[in-house]
């Protein structure tokens, strides 16, 4: 499995202080990639920009599929990319990328629900897998990278989490920059819907106002 893989099926497993939202995750989701392929050596960092660590017709290859498949989108010509650039580009709706290749592995799958006994609604649920097993290994172990990625969208309740604890460590300096530019993201994003909720709110009050 990869970090990635382990952080979606957290954000699906563990109870957090609210809903996850899907861009958050999509942008850690491509932080995490980021983060298993500089542990691959198959990129570096160059003061902020992602430098491939192989040649342009020779992409490394991955066990993963979806790993691969960043490994092969990255940027490999000067100046290359960002990490904040890569966040957004390879971010984009990455959640629902992750969602139907674990769908398709059988790891997710829709549950049926009645509501009031009429309508038959479904949810998506985890199957009781190895991967999801190692995912739940790897938080309970409060296994840092993990843990700031969860953290960075919203989900708490690692051992870090008691009261006694304090938030564990990443002791590479790289692997915490990357870190550091998913927290800023998702703080982006996060603004960025609060200031579209103001709006709204403003031009329901002007409506009022003029009797609409």
């Amino acid at each position: 499995m990869t970090t990635p893989r382990d952080l979606f099926l957290v954000s699906m497993d563990m109870p957090s202080g609210r809903p996850v939202e899907r861009g958050d995750l999509s942008l850690a989701l491509a932080g995490a990639e980021v983060i298993d392929l500089l542990n691959a050596r198959a990129v570096r960092l160059e003061d902020d920009h992602l430098v491939p660590d192989d040649p342009p017709d020779d992409p490394p290859a991955m066990t993963d599929r979806l790993l691969g498949e960043a490994a092969s989108s990255l940027v490999r010509q000067a100046p290359y990319e960002t990490v904040s650039d890569w966040l957004w580009r390879r971010g984009r709706g990455l959640a629902a990328v992750y969602l139907a290749e674990l769908e398709a592995q059988g790891q997710i799958i829709a549950q049926q629900q009645r509501r009031w006994m009429v309508v038959r609604t479904s949810r998506t649920v985890l199957t009781d897998s190895p991967a999801r097993r190692q995912a739940a290994n790897r938080w309970a172990a409060d296994e840092p990278v993990l843990a700031a990625l969860a953290a960075a969208v919203g989900i708490h309740g690692g051992i870090h989490d008691a009261p006694t604890g304090e938030a564990p460590a990443v002791l590479d300096d790289t692997v915490e920059r990357v870190l550091t530019e998913v927290e800023d993201a998702v703080g982006e994003l996060v603004a960025e819907r609060q200031r579209r909720v103001r709006r709204r709110e403003e031009a329901a009050e002007d409506n009022r106002r003029r009797g609409y």
